[in-house]
């Protein structure tokens, strides 16, 4: 199934790369929330090729109507995880992919074909970028921590999230070696698994922005967690918290100062 599915994700990526550097139809969900035509192509794409091939799953995808899909047995969608990024030309977006079985991770590819980078992972065989083992880094300073997280599209419209977002940056910043913000929670999520960054968080994600890289960091020798330290549950937890592992505790308390 994996090699079957990095294939199909591969053909998808080439629908990405020409939009990337293509004018653009460009909409709006919400106040922030950016949505275009090559959104909508990569996923049907994808859905009328996994739908033919793996039929034992169904298909949960962001830009579809989801609302009468039980999440099981699942293949898990983001077209294309960081839309400003790929509407502004910021090489830092990709194609996301997560399998589950009975609700529980197994396989999970992430793609970005811009700077053709593919990380994969299945579970109880490591995961890989372009093929090539990857680890989480070593650091278990926090203060030497290089940190990553975004800002969620509801910052525009719910106060108290704007509030909630500053407030954790003023708490951590000071506290680690640096903040980045790139705009994909695959991504930041797989930068994790790579040793780039010792820990990832970000509220009101989505289960297609995370599904495959939780995987991938998970396979990598990290954790995820939500921000009280306990198990992450798809489609139900506010914040997503993910590190080394080294620094995890740390991570948390500093973030619920």
């Amino acid at each position: 199934m994996k090699k079957e599915l990095i294939k199909i994700i591969k053909k998808a990526g080439k629908i990405l790369k020409e939009g990337f550097y293509a004018d653009k139809n460009i909409t709006f969900k919400a106040k922030k929330d950016l949505v275009t035509d090559y959104d909508v192509a990569v996923e049907n794409f994808l859905k009328k090729k996994f739908s033919t091939r793996f039929k034992n799953f169904n298909i949960i995808a962001e830009e579809s109507d989801n609302a009468n899909i039980q999440f099981n047995n699942s293949i898990i969608i983001d077209p294309i995880d960081g839309t400003t990024n790929f509407v502004n030309g910021v090489p830092h977006t990709a194609i996301s992919v997560g399998v589950y079985k009975n609700k529980k991770p197994y396989l999970a590819i992430v793609y970005n074909p811009i700077l053709d980078e593919l990380y994969t992972a299945k579970i109880g065989k490591g995961a890989f970028l372009n093929g090539k083992k990857i680890k989480v880094s070593h650091e278990d300073n926090f203060q030497k921590a290089l940190l990553a997280t975004g800002f969620p599209y509801t910052s525009g419209t719910n106060e108290d999230d704007l509030n909630d977002v500053v407030k954790k940056i003023k708490d951590v910043l000071p506290l680690c070696q640096d903040l980045r913000r790139l705009g994909s929670a695959a991504l930041d999520l797989c930068y994790v698994a790579r040793g780039t960054y010792e820990g990832y968080y970000e509220m009101n994600l989505k289960a297609w922005d995370v599904s495959a890289g939780i995987l991938i960091l998970i396979e990598a020798g990290g954790k995820v967690s939500n921000i009280s330290g306990n198990t992450y549950t798809l489609f139900e937890d506010k914040y997503l918290v993910a590190s080394n592992g080294k620094i995890h505790d740390e991570f948390i308390k500093n973030l619920n100062l």
